[in-house]
């Protein structure tokens, strides 16, 4: 069930005028040149690899380079609320997703979980909504795909801001898991692990380490954003 706040920012984005997240264009809260950036001109996502690249990572593929109107949007959605940005990211997920692929079947997105403490004060949990909008999209297009949000925090972890590479892998390691009886569910069928930003890929790694601990099969990762540095624009 949501809380209070989260209802409230829903109804409140129905009646109050807003600006565009991505560059601040007065009424709409979402222009058409930020929706374009998003697609990155037309070109759709791409397959991005951290440096280093850390133990375990499966292939990741991003919608859009973290810059910019699109570091803008994503912040919007987060940190202030914007829920209904969550579509137009949703949609640049899903590409990130048909990227990844599954062989053909359907495919399960399981979001890397949220700390319970950050869902509190943002009064939503940002990337189980881009993921549930992903879904939607790629349902639209003809690609089954559901969202699973099996994964939890198993220990607290520190604010990842200002660590580096090996901070960020000490940090995250064994923070994560598939509790219960949850990963029955992930047997047999392709896991795409979603999120909305991609930097050093610790926290990915740790997500497709609790997914393959319980007998889950990660064919990859989905992100809406990375660092524009670690796409791999030939595909390599």
């Amino acid at each position: 069930m949501r809380g209070v706040w989260g209802v409230w920012q829903e109804l409140a984005g129905l009646v109050l005028p807003v600006d565009c997240a991505g560059c601040g264009r007065p009424r709409t809260e979402l222009c058409g040149a930020c929706r374009r950036a998003l697609w990155r001109g037309g070109r759709g996502a791409g397959r991005v690899r951290p440096r280093p690249v850390p133990a375990g990572l499966p292939r990741v593929w991003a919608g859009a380079p973290y810059a910019d109107e699109v570091r803008a949007v994503l912040l919007a959605h987060k940190e202030r609320g914007a829920l209904r940005l969550a579509a137009p990211l949703g949609a640049v997920l899903a590409g990130a997703v048909r990227g990844v692929g599954g062989g053909g079947g359907p495919l399960l997105l399981v979001p890397v979980p949220s700390a319970r403490k950050a869902v509190a004060g943002r009064g939503h949990d940002p990337v189980r909504r881009i993921a549930l909008a992903a879904s939607a999209e790629l349902r639209r297009v003809g690609v089954g795909a559901r969202v699973l949000a099996v994964l939890r925090q198993r220990r607290a972890m520190i604010d990842q801001a200002g660590l580096d590479a090996r901070q960020r892998l000490v940090n995250v390691a064994g923070a994560l898991e598939v509790p219960g009886v949850a990963g029955r569910l992930l047997t047999g069928v392709p896991v795409v692990l979603v999120d909305d930003l991609v930097t050093t890929g610790a926290t990915l790694a740790e997500a497709a380490r609790a997914v393959r601990a319980v007998g889950g099969r990660v064919t990859g990762a989905a992100v809406v954003a990375a660092p524009r540095s670690s796409f791999l624009f030939n595909g390599k």
